[in-house]
């Protein structure tokens, strides 16, 4: 039986990331965050959420020290 964290709600997801739900669906909608429908009710997997939250931060990183070399002080 699969872990009942495997998976959470739009509202869990807001919650973790203390962003308002409406960011969470718009996110979904605009395939920027990795979540499905189930009927009419968002669904994440947990660990994708945190795998979207290391890419996001990774790519942040990246970009910030491009910025760095390209604009040195």
């Amino acid at each position: 039986m699969a872990d009942t964290d495997e998976f959470w709600t739009a509202e869990e997801v807001s919650g973790y990331l203390r962003i308002p739900q409406s960011t969470i669906y718009k996110l979904a909608q605009d395939k920027v965050l990795p979540g499905f429908k189930v009927g009419k009710h968002w669904r994440f997997r947990r660990e994708a959420i945190l795998k979207w939250i290391d890419d996001s931060e990774n790519k942040n990183v990246h970009q910030h020290q491009a910025t760095q070399i390209n604009n040195p002080l």
